[in-house]
């Protein structure tokens, strides 16, 4: 990690922050009038109007405030990506039914628990492809990055806080698998291709085990990219949580200061403290 490099992710960093907590003060203040705003709607709900205005206004902000930051990181970490790779937001090309078959065949295994997830479970998929029946495919992709130092293509499905839904995590896994076949039937090699499920933080605490069942029913244990594992991989850099952890924190005052703006506006006689 040069001083450069760690100058320009927490460049990143401050302005993804700053530009956030900007945007949401901004459209929860505008919305202050407004019948239908994120806050204000919350008042037909009478299961929650009936606890008071108090419990009424947090609810609302802390759902507001989990999903829009969520969608910031996601962001972040693609301009952070952008920093050391050639970034693209989808895949496409040709898929041979003989290996749309065996990913049918090898997620119904993992459901029904009778494999469990091993990367070398897919390290044959591109003898698959021999036959007459293809599909021209294009999947969208939540990162797609290509290190042009190493050759490598890495596919990442990234759910910020790890929860993967019971109804989607066959479907994930799938799509995911769709992608990597594209890609080594264009490349002609599986060894430069590689698939990670990523979440931007641990739930259950940094540096403590990922136990997400849902996860690791479809997913092998090497191809988690758990929190700073994610984060170092965006910075390419083992250091790469550490320095974007410690700037969102110096920044982090934006977006207290942003939620302080709010609460006067929408409980003007409870100040923020």
């Amino acid at each position: 990690m040069t001083i450069e490099n760690e100058k320009a992710i927490r460049a990143v960093v401050s302005s993804f922050v700053e530009a956030y907590a900007s945007g949401f003060s901004d459209r929860h203040l505008s919305e202050i009038d407004d019948k239908e705003g994120t806050i204000n709607m919350k008042i037909h709900n009478v299961f929650i109007a009936a606890l008071g205005k108090d419990i009424q206004y947090y609810s609302a902000l802390a759902r507001s405030l989990d999903s829009s930051l969520g969608n910031m990181l996601e962001k972040m970490a693609i301009k952070l990506a952008s920093l050391h790779y050639t970034v693209s937001r989808h895949v496409e090309g040709v898929i041979y039914s003989r290996q749309t078959e065996f990913i049918a065949t090898l997620l119904e295994e993992y459901k029904r628990r009778a494999r469990k997830p091993q990367v070398e479970d897919y390290s044959d998929i591109l003898s698959l492809r021999f036959d007459s029946h293809t599909i021209n495919k294009r999947h969208e992709s939540d990162y797609y990055l290509f290190d042009e130092e190493t050759g490598m293509h890495h596919l990442i499905e990234l759910k910020i806080g790890g929860d993967l839904d019971n109804k989607k995590a066959r479907s994930e896994k799938e799509a995911l698998l769709e992608q990597y076949c594209i890609l080594v039937n264009k490349l002609n090699s599986s060894d430069d291709v590689k698939m990670w499920f990523a979440t931007a933080y641990n739930r259950y605490g940094e540096g403590n085990p990922w136990v997400q069942s849902r996860v690791q029913q479809f997913f092998a244990k090497e191809e988690l990219l758990i929190s700073s594992a994610f984060w170092n991989m965006v910075c390419k850099s083992d250091l790469g949580y550490e320095i974007v952890i410690d700037e969102y924190r110096k920044c982090a005052h934006y977006i207290v200061d942003a939620l302080s703006k709010i609460k006067l506006a929408y409980l003007p006689n409870t100040p923020y403290e």
